[in-house]
């Protein structure tokens, strides 16, 4: 536990010449004049034109920014129809037909700062301010564990008192959590725990990669400065550069699996793209690796504020969808993740056209998970979600739509991740790996913790890919079905986390 004053510890957080060494000639790579020209001037209506930067997307190529711009200009519905498909395509090519899921699990909602958006900002007295002991983390995993989750996303206000130690502390006792199974078939544990919290300096973040982590995620919120200084007004957070570069530090700790995003609906919703693809792009030009995830969450009512009711750039759905599009087509070789923000017509909308990771059983009140009942409290959240529906609802929906659930971590754990897995996944090979590995973890999670109906849809869904990856000839070439069938067998009799 921190012994220095609040205050005296937000004033040491930021290192500037962890900001400094990044720029280039002494700018970041954000910038605004030259994004708003390019909205503006990258406008047309060839048709061909759009349609040979949909082919290059397809081909799982990163696209300019002016092709982004060019495809944010569409207003061509047909285009957009294409769009859409193209979408859903090149998802199948690089991820095939899979979702991952996880479970956020919040463990604090002290915080310094002091976002006007956000429910956990310091001067919100709405707010039920808490943080979970070790044994309180162990307990939340436990529920957490019990609906069949195998990685989670932790989440953290920014406070001395949830300082990096303390989120050592909590990742290590997540990790610890192992639970019989609730049919008794086999047990649970959370395999990979990632990790959304504050910017740290490259020290902080050293220890973070020491104790396991799996991804890195840091939201921009807007890539409108100045909209960005009104918006956060004290704090740390109130540093626009020390965001930015958040995870040009992490990749300098050796955190090698990054997550970018940025709140929609706090300006105009083609701005933020750009900025996410110059982000993505200068993480691709000073470390090779673009970020592993792209999050847009759309801003929610919160406690203590109005920003959401008095904002005048809330993304109606039609443009989510073709925002979520455009990002999928922008950087293609990237996850896309939907959360339970969003309404279940929403989401099961923009799935189909490219999004491959979701949340399920979400609740994100602090300690909720194990008090809460399911019931939403305004004043314990950050923001409302909009989704609520069981991880078993979801999967069952999503398999009788032939759709597989993947619980799969063992990209991480055999060290395909950062430039490893960017290049497997730009050639549309870490697909293959997961389509087998998805089996198996579905098929874990079906015996474990599935209903009926769902263990019923799931099953079909199971000897449907099966059945195709049989006729696959790299699989049998490589030894890789005998490998999956054997594995597959184990897991039948009760052995558990078994990957290839």
């Amino acid at each position: 536990m921190a012994t220095m004053s609040v205050s005296k510890w937000s004033n040491q957080v930021i290192k500037q010449n962890q900001i400094d060494k990044f720029l280039i000639n002494g700018k970041d790579f954000i910038d605004e004049e030259k994004i708003s020209e390019k909205l503006k001037s990258c406008k047309t209506n060839d048709k061909n034109h759009i349609r040979n930067i949909i082919e290059k997307s397809k081909s799982i190529q990163t696209l300019t920014p002016d092709e982004v711009a060019s495809l944010l200009n569409v207003e061509d519905e047909e285009l957009w129809e294409e769009m859409y498909e193209a979408g859903a395509e090149i998802k199948r090519k690089v991820y095939d037909n899979r979702i991952v899921f996880f479970a956020p699990l919040y463990c604090s909602n002290l915080c310094v700062n002091g976002c006007r958006y956000c429910g956990f900002r310091t001067n919100n007295k709405e707010e039920k301010r808490r943080r979970l002991t070790m044994k309180e983390v162990k307990k939340e995993t436990e529920v957490i564990v019990d609906q069949g989750h195998k990685r989670v996303i932790v989440v953290y206000g920014e406070h001395p008192l949830s300082d990096v130690d303390y989120m050592c502390d909590s990742i290590k006792a997540v990790y610890d959590v192992r639970k019989k199974s609730p049919n008794g078939n086999g047990y649970g544990n959370i395999r990979r725990v990632n990790v959304n919290a504050a910017p740290m300096s490259t020290e902080d973040l050293v220890k973070l990669k020491n104790v396991g982590i799996g991804t890195y995620q840091v939201f921009q919120e807007t890539y409108n400065r100045n909209l960005y200084e009104y918006l956060h007004p004290f704090g740390p957070k109130s540093d626009y550069r020390w965001r930015l570069y958040s995870l040009h530090r992490a990749m300098d700790a050796g955190i090698d699996d990054l997550a970018i995003g940025a709140l929609f609906g706090l300006y105009d919703w083609k701005f933020e793209v750009m900025g996410l693809i110059y982000h993505a792009l200068d993480l691709e030009k000073q470390f090779g690796i673009g970020p592993h995830t792209i999050s847009f969450p759309r801003i929610m009512p919160a406690s203590g504020t109005t920003t959401f009711s008095d904002s005048k750039y809330i993304v109606n759905d039609a443009d989510f969808k073709k925002l979520v599009t455009v990002l999928r087509l922008a950087v293609p070789y990237t996850g896309l993740i939907i959360t339970a923000r969003e309404s279940p017509k929403v989401r099961d909308d923009v799935i189909n056209v490219g999004c491959t990771q979701m949340d399920a059983s979400s609740i994100i009140e602090i300690g909720g998970y194990s008090q809460s009942n399911g019931m939403q409290n305004k004043e314990k959240q950050q923001f409302m979600l909009g989704d609520t529906r069981s991880l078993d609802e979801v999967i069952k929906l999503l398999a009788q739509n032939d759709t597989i659930t993947s619980f799969c971590t063992a990209g991480y754990r055999c060290g395909r991740t950062g430039d490893k897995i960017m290049g497997l996944l730009k050639g549309c090979i870490e697909g293959k790996f997961c389509k087998l590995n998805a089996v198996l973890t579905f098929k874990e999670y079906l015996d474990d913790y599935a209903s009926l109906e769902t263990k019923v849809a799931g099953e079909r869904v199971i000897q449907k890919e099966i059945e195709e990856i049989g006729n696959i000839p790299y699989f049998k070439e490589h030894g890789l079905y005998k490998q999956l069938m054997d594995s597959y067998d184990k897991i039948a009799k009760g052995e558990r986390d078994i990957y290839l």
